[in-house]
Protein backbone atom coordinates (compact mmCIF):
# COMPACT_ATOMS: atom_id res chain seq x y z
CA UNK A 1 0.00 0.00 0.00
CA UNK A 2 1.76 3.43 -0.94
CA UNK A 3 -0.70 5.41 0.47
CA UNK A 4 -0.01 5.58 4.85
CA UNK A 5 -3.64 6.79 5.41
CA UNK A 6 -4.99 3.47 4.16
CA UNK A 7 -3.59 1.35 6.94
CA UNK A 8 -4.84 4.53 9.31
CA UNK A 9 -7.88 4.32 8.14
CA UNK A 10 -7.90 0.34 8.04
CA UNK A 11 -6.72 0.86 11.98
CA UNK A 12 -9.45 3.12 12.66
CA UNK A 13 -11.96 0.84 11.65
CA UNK A 14 -11.24 -2.30 13.27
CA UNK A 15 -11.10 -0.21 16.47
CA UNK A 16 -14.84 0.29 16.10
CA UNK A 17 -14.96 -3.86 16.33
CA UNK A 18 -15.99 -5.65 19.13
CA UNK A 19 -12.89 -7.91 20.28
CA UNK A 20 -14.58 -11.45 18.91
CA UNK A 21 -14.54 -9.96 15.55
CA UNK A 22 -11.66 -10.88 13.43
CA UNK A 23 -9.32 -8.32 12.30
CA UNK A 24 -6.89 -9.87 10.71
CA UNK A 25 -8.97 -10.45 7.34
CA UNK A 26 -8.09 -10.17 4.22
CA UNK A 27 -9.24 -6.58 2.55
CA UNK A 28 -9.40 -4.73 -0.74
CA UNK A 29 -8.46 -0.96 -1.37
CA UNK A 30 -10.22 -0.26 -4.87
CA UNK A 31 -11.24 2.97 -6.81
CA UNK A 32 -14.74 2.94 -8.38
CA UNK A 33 -14.61 3.35 -12.21
CA UNK A 34 -11.61 4.59 -14.53
CA UNK A 35 -10.44 8.08 -13.62
CA UNK A 36 -10.40 10.42 -10.83
CA UNK A 37 -13.48 12.02 -11.42
CA UNK A 38 -15.40 8.97 -11.50
CA UNK A 39 -14.06 7.76 -8.15
CA UNK A 40 -15.46 10.82 -6.72
CA UNK A 41 -18.33 10.48 -8.14
CA UNK A 42 -19.51 6.38 -7.42
CA UNK A 43 -18.08 7.34 -4.01
CA UNK A 44 -20.58 9.84 -3.08
CA UNK A 45 -23.05 7.51 -4.20
CA UNK A 46 -21.72 5.04 -1.70
CA UNK A 47 -21.82 7.26 1.29
CA UNK A 48 -25.61 8.53 -0.02
CA UNK A 49 -26.54 4.78 0.07
CA UNK A 50 -27.85 5.12 -3.68
CA UNK A 51 -25.14 2.42 -4.88
CA UNK A 52 -24.77 -0.72 -2.95
CA UNK A 53 -23.85 -2.70 -5.92
CA UNK A 54 -20.73 -3.15 -8.31
CA UNK A 55 -19.54 -5.58 -11.17
CA UNK A 56 -16.49 -5.61 -12.82
CA UNK A 57 -14.81 -8.33 -15.89
CA UNK A 58 -13.78 -11.46 -14.64
CA UNK A 59 -11.24 -11.34 -16.61
CA UNK A 60 -9.97 -8.54 -14.91
CA UNK A 61 -9.60 -10.32 -11.79
CA UNK A 62 -7.84 -13.32 -14.12
CA UNK A 63 -5.51 -10.77 -15.80
CA UNK A 64 -4.80 -9.33 -12.25
CA UNK A 65 -4.01 -12.99 -10.89
CA UNK A 66 -6.71 -11.91 -7.59
CA UNK A 67 -8.83 -14.37 -6.01
CA UNK A 68 -12.61 -13.14 -6.89
CA UNK A 69 -14.83 -11.67 -3.59
CA UNK A 70 -16.54 -13.25 -1.47
CA UNK A 71 -19.20 -12.47 0.98
CA UNK A 72 -17.91 -10.64 4.30
CA UNK A 73 -15.05 -9.35 2.09
CA UNK A 74 -13.94 -5.65 3.39
CA UNK A 75 -13.15 -3.03 0.72
CA UNK A 76 -11.75 0.29 1.42
CA UNK A 77 -13.06 2.41 -1.26
CA UNK A 78 -10.72 5.60 -2.93
CA UNK A 79 -11.53 8.63 -4.42
CA UNK A 80 -10.12 10.14 -6.95
CA UNK A 81 -7.23 11.52 -5.43
CA UNK A 82 -6.51 8.22 -3.43
CA UNK A 83 -7.49 8.85 -0.09
CA UNK A 84 -9.73 6.60 1.69
CA UNK A 85 -13.47 7.46 1.29
CA UNK A 86 -15.38 4.57 3.33
CA UNK A 87 -15.29 0.71 4.22
CA UNK A 88 -17.53 -1.97 2.49
CA UNK A 89 -18.83 -5.15 3.09
CA UNK A 90 -19.59 -7.85 -0.03
CA UNK A 91 -22.75 -9.22 0.84
CA UNK A 92 -23.36 -10.84 -2.20
CA UNK A 93 -21.30 -12.30 -5.38
CA UNK A 94 -22.78 -13.55 -8.13
CA UNK A 95 -20.78 -14.23 -12.13
CA UNK A 96 -23.11 -13.05 -14.76
CA UNK A 97 -23.10 -12.68 -18.72
CA UNK A 98 -23.32 -8.92 -19.16
CA UNK A 99 -26.47 -9.57 -21.36
CA UNK A 100 -28.43 -11.07 -18.08
CA UNK A 101 -27.77 -8.54 -15.98
CA UNK A 102 -31.45 -7.67 -14.67
CA UNK A 103 -33.22 -4.07 -13.78
CA UNK A 104 -32.80 -4.26 -10.16
CA UNK A 105 -28.60 -5.23 -10.40
CA UNK A 106 -28.63 -2.10 -12.75
CA UNK A 107 -31.14 -0.01 -9.81
CA UNK A 108 -28.75 -1.00 -7.16
CA UNK A 109 -25.59 -0.20 -8.91
CA UNK A 110 -27.19 3.49 -8.51
CA UNK A 111 -26.16 5.12 -11.64
CA UNK A 112 -27.22 7.57 -14.30
CA UNK A 113 -30.98 6.86 -14.04
CA UNK A 114 -30.53 3.66 -12.52
CA UNK A 115 -32.49 1.82 -15.83
CA UNK A 116 -31.02 -1.49 -17.57
CA UNK A 117 -30.82 0.60 -20.51
CA UNK A 118 -28.63 3.40 -19.24
CA UNK A 119 -26.78 0.75 -17.32
CA UNK A 120 -25.70 -1.55 -20.73
CA UNK A 121 -24.95 2.03 -22.50
CA UNK A 122 -22.51 3.35 -19.72
CA UNK A 123 -20.88 -0.18 -18.89
CA UNK A 124 -20.12 -1.03 -22.31
CA UNK A 125 -18.54 2.29 -22.48
CA UNK A 126 -16.96 1.89 -19.73
CA UNK A 127 -15.76 -2.00 -20.60
CA UNK A 128 -14.92 -0.68 -23.89
CA UNK A 129 -11.83 1.50 -22.75
CA UNK A 130 -10.91 -0.90 -19.63
CA UNK A 131 -10.57 -4.67 -21.68
CA UNK A 132 -8.21 -3.43 -23.84
CA UNK A 133 -5.26 -2.62 -21.49
CA UNK A 134 -6.20 -6.60 -20.85
CA UNK A 135 -6.28 -7.25 -24.14
CA UNK A 136 -9.83 -8.34 -24.15
CA UNK A 137 -13.00 -6.81 -25.89
CA UNK A 138 -16.04 -6.23 -24.42
CA UNK A 139 -18.44 -8.98 -25.44
CA UNK A 140 -22.48 -9.47 -24.66
CA UNK A 141 -21.03 -12.57 -22.96
CA UNK A 142 -18.64 -11.87 -20.74
CA UNK A 143 -18.79 -12.68 -17.33
CA UNK A 144 -18.77 -10.05 -15.07
CA UNK A 145 -18.37 -10.27 -11.25
CA UNK A 146 -21.73 -8.61 -9.53
CA UNK A 147 -21.10 -8.08 -6.01
CA UNK A 148 -23.82 -6.58 -3.80
CA UNK A 149 -22.42 -4.71 -0.39
CA UNK A 150 -23.20 -2.61 2.07
CA UNK A 151 -21.46 0.80 3.50
CA UNK A 152 -19.91 -0.48 7.36
CA UNK A 153 -17.58 2.53 7.87
CA UNK A 154 -17.18 6.00 7.04
CA UNK A 155 -15.70 9.11 8.49
CA UNK A 156 -16.96 11.95 5.85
Amino acid sequence: MKNPDIKHYWQSYCQTLSPDENLEQRYLVEQFGDSPEMANELGQLVLAGTKTATCSALWEWEAEHSPLPTVGLKTIVLDGSETPFCIIETTEVNICPFDQIDAQFAYDEGENDRTLESWQREHWKYFSRALPKISKQPTHKMLLVCERFQLVYRTH
